[in-house]
């Protein structure tokens, strides 16, 4: 495993198109987000994200969460109508995980037979660096063997994962807390599919 250090404000774009380039040749990679360190490959391939749930121990049936750059990004990804669209606008960059039908580009492994995709743009320059050096949204699950404590830091991360991960982008310590909220428009409706860093009050609130 290569450890890359950067600034979690302004990180080096140099560093950045290096931990890129280890998503594009189907590596895994750990990186920063505004709630944990999570865990990056390719969605589009199916070898990278296999190997993603091999690395974590995860239950293939288990859906896997995408990071973007940027709204235009996470277009990419799935299909946004008018709500969806609005709660990004209103909550993006930060911890909300919104579903949305996803890309036929994105492997069948992430969603199971869902056809759907949750994803976001957060609140960390790191983050959102290396979904932009990429050119397309990151995977973003937890940088953690499944049942296992989350990874706040850097250190954490290498004493869980090191033998398993590529990559490591180390940017110092991640705030923690709740992991990001995931809601879902399903038949008009607004739905709560996970509580979490945002209120569902203030999700709601978004839309009026």
């Amino acid at each position: 495993m290569i450890r890359l250090v950067v600034d979690p404000a302004a990180p080096d774009p140099a560093v950045i198109d290096e931990a890129a380039d280890v998503l594009r040749t189907g590596g895994v990679l750990a990186y920063p987000t505004d709630t944990l360190y999570g865990l990056a490959v390719d969605p589009r391939r199916d070898p990278s994200v296999r190997r993603l749930f091999e690395v974590k121990a995860r239950d293939r049936a288990s859906a896997v969460t995408l990071i973007a750059a940027d709204l235009a990004q996470a277009q990419k990804a799935g299909t946004f109508d008018a709500s969806e669209l609005a709660l990004a606008r209103a909550l993006w960059p930060g911890p909300l995980t919104i579903v949305v039908p996803a890309s036929e580009s994105l492997s069948k492994r992430l969603s199971g037979d869902l056809g759907t995709v949750g994803v976001r743009v957060p609140a960390h320059a790191v983050a959102r660096a290396l979904a932009a050096s990429f050119g397309w949204c990151v995977t973003a699950t937890s940088a953690n063997i499944s049942g296992r404590p989350p990874a706040l830091t850097a250190d954490e991360v290498a004493a869980a994962l090191a033998d398993r991960i590529d990559a490591l982008v180390d940017a110092g310590p991640t705030p923690g807390g709740p992991p990001s909220t995931i809601v879902e428009v399903a038949e008009g409706r607004l739905v709560l599919r996970r509580s979490g860093a945002i209120a569902w009050d203030r999700v709601l609130e978004s839309l009026q």
